[in-house]
């Protein structure tokens, strides 16, 4: 049995049909995916529809991600907690444009799916999965400010700024890297610090790869490490702009 990780999609709908078309799972296997399923290419509601059938034939976790609570606030006209200026700027607008022609039995059912996410998941090997990260001390567990699980870039810039030749046994290690085997994450883009690939720092995986952008979606075996990769979105989506 094996445990496969997804990066933020991001409405691109034909970058996770290639990913998924590209490695072997049985049914037998476990599919991860980190959040950030909308905002930015024009299949948002379709990355939905496709993600709800998905997980009547296949065993997922799917983990919440900032953008996915952004458009379940629209969705639920939960306003308050929306600058609808930013968020247009940031993927909002395209998945705006892409509903106004889907029926309301619909957005019915991807309000009911985006409530179901989970702000993180913890296997049987201690590998912790979630959007962005987290504060405590003590771990995911413990956490008081729950939206630090989708919306927190400290512990993915801790991991990148750690001195590699610390040992894990220093006082100065970070606390929060000890409690985990292994980290899988997304929400900041590895095309940031110039990589293409997923990247690991740490026992920090960052595990998206810009599809939201000029990148690529990956998908990634959680113990050998081995991934594939869709084509960059924009190759996909030439007449669209992402979050570009």
């Amino acid at each position: 049995m094996k445990k496969f990780v997804i990066g933020d999609i991001h409405g691109g709908l034909k970058a996770l049909v290639q990913v998924l078309n590209k490695i072997k799972f049985t049914s037998d296997d476990t599919l991860i995916f980190l959040g950030d399923y909308v905002d930015g290419w024009s299949e948002s509601p379709a990355v939905l529809d496709y993600l709800i059938e998905l997980q009547k034939r296949q065993k997922c976790i799917f983990i919440r991600g900032n953008h996915d609570e952004l458009v379940l606030d629209w969705l639920t006209e939960n306003n308050q907690n929306i600058d609808k200026s930013l968020w247009y700027q940031h993927g909002g607008e395209a998945t705006v444009l892409s509903y106004q022609y889907i029926d309301n039995e619909t957005k019915a059912k991807h309000i009911v799916f985006l409530k179901s996410l989970q702000n993180y998941h913890l296997d049987e090997n201690n590998r912790l999965y979630l959007h962005a990260g987290f504060s405590n001390l003590k771990g995911v567990a413990h956490e008081h400010f729950k939206p630090l699980f989708y919306w927190d870039r400290t512990l993915w810039e801790m991991a990148m700024a750690l001195d590699r030749n610390l040992s894990s046994e220093s006082i100065y290690y970070p606390k929060r890297l000890k409690i985990y085997h292994e980290i899988f994450i997304g929400h900041t883009p590895v095309t940031y610090i110039n990589e293409e690939v997923p990247v690991n720092f740490a026992n920090v995986w960052n595990v998206d790869t810009g599809a939201a952008f000029k990148g690529k979606l990956t998908i990634m075996d959680v113990v050998s490490k081995e991934f594939e990769q869709s084509d960059p979105l924009p190759d996909l989506y030439p007449n669209e702009k992402g979050r570009n």
